[in-house]
């Protein structure tokens, strides 16, 4: 079954992170991927570009309001995710718990609806 693992952290953590903290932190996540990756469970994933680079879309009666930035000022942003294709929702959580922003920020897992 196919899970979304969504990182939601405080996205100006890595902004105000030295060089050495930003490398270990990235290091991780090159560990945790490659560890997916071996594992077979890996479908897809990316990081994505910080909360102000956001452009949220509304179309209320037809009409599209352009709104720059994120929908909502959260502490914690969507800040990238993960693809898995794993057993159960067990071994998602798994995976999520793994994850390095769980352990400063939250992994939300939710079910692919399969076609």
């Amino acid at each position: 079954m196919q899970y979304m693992l969504m990182i939601h952290d405080d996205g100006g953590a890595m902004q105000k992170a030295t060089e050495a903290e930003a490398a270990s932190f990235m290091a991780a996540y090159e560990a945790y991927t490659k560890a997916m990756v071996e594992a077979g469970v890996m479908r897809g994933g990316e990081r994505l570009r910080p909360p102000g680079t956001a452009t949220t879309v509304r179309a209320p009666n037809g009409k599209a309001q352009v709104v720059n930035g994120p929908y909502a000022e959260l502490k914690e942003q969507l800040g990238g995710f993960y693809l898995i294709d794993v057993g159960d929702l067990d071994d998602a959580i798994k995976w999520a718990a793994r994850c390095p922003s769980a352990q400063h920020g939250a992994i939300e897992v939710r079910p692919i609806w399969p076609r």
